[in-house]
C-alpha cells in the first residue's frame, strides 16, 4: 500500500509541475496573441492564417487555462486537454508544413508535448472515466 501512494504522490507531483508549466505558456502566448505583438503577428501571417485567428485562439487558450485548472467540472477539462491537443498540434504541422526555423517551431513543439504529459499524469479525481 504504501508503494501504492508514493506512486498517486509521485504521479501528482508531475502532474502539477507539467500542467502549471503548461498553463504558464498557454496564458504568455494566449496574451502575446490577443495583444498582437508584432513578432506574434508575423509568425502567424508566416503559417498563412488570418490576425484575427489569433484573438480567436488566445481566449480559448485562456478559458483552457481556466477550465483545466478549477476542481471539478471533469467532462470540460477533456473538451480543454482535446483543444489544446487540436491547437498545438496544428500549431506544430503548421511550421513544419511552412519549413519554419527550429527555433520558431519549438515552442509549439513544447506546449504540444506538455499538453500531453499533463493530461496523461492527472490524477483519477482529474478524469472523466477511471479504470
Amino acid at each position: 500500500m504504501e508503494i501504492s501512494n508514493r506512486s498517486e504522490k509521485r504521479t501528482k507531483i508531475i502532474y502539477w509541475i507539467f500542467t502549471l508549466w503548461m498553463a504558464l505558456g498557454m496564458v504568455s502566448t494566449a496574451i502575446v496573441q490577443i495583444m498582437k505583438n508584432k513578432d506574434e503577428v508575423t509568425n502567424f501571417t508566416n503559417l498563412g492564417y488570418p490576425v484575427y485567428v489569433m484573438t480567436i485562439i488566445g481566449i480559448w487558450k485562456i478559458l483552457g487555462v481556466i477550465a483545466i485548472l478549477i476542481p471539478k467540472r471533469l467532462l470540460l477539462k477533456e473538451w480543454a486537454y482535446a483543444g489544446f491537443f487540436f491547437v498545438m498540434s496544428g500549431a506544430v504541422i503548421s511550421h513544419l508544413i511552412v519549413n519554419d526555423s527550429a527555433g520558431r517551431t519549438f515552442p509549439a513543439i513544447l506546449l504540444f508535448v506538455l499538453v500531453i504529459i499533463s493530461w496523461y499524469f492527472r490524477p483519477a479525481d482529474r478524469k472523466v472515466f477511471t479504470a
